[in-house]
């Protein structure tokens, strides 16, 4: 897994064979765009969609070959995260390992910042 930078976001080898495998079964794409947004009983959630058109405002990571981007404003909250990729039997998913969220709810969906 690779270590947490307090300036970027950081991707466990996992996620990032992930967002490739995803983005090559989709079989188009620039990319994988991560974010945040208010809503969950916490207050905010993490977010996922598939990049086809680059906006003026992504950042952009090259992990292992794939670009992740990420929109400015989303970066703020989520500068020195890891985000890892893990399978414990049935349960797989990204898990966000973010030094910024104060509290995370019960679900596990969303966060306080």
């Amino acid at each position: 897994m690779n270590s947490i930078n307090s300036m970027e976001l950081n991707f466990s080898k996992s996620a990032s064979s992930h967002f490739s495998k995803m983005l090559s079964e989709r079989g188009k794409g620039k990319g994988i765009k991560l974010g945040i947004k208010k809503a969950g009983c916490s207050g905010y959630e993490y977010t996922f969609d598939f990049v086809d058109e680059i906006n003026d405002d992504y950042l952009s990571f090259n992990i292992d070959g794939c670009t992740v981007f990420v929109d400015s404003q989303s970066l703020v909250f989520l500068k020195g995260t890891l985000v890892d990729y893990q399978e414990d039997g049935l349960n797989k998913g990204i898990k966000f390992i973010n030094p910024n969220a104060k509290a995370v709810c019960g679900c596990g969906e969303s966060f306080t910042l």
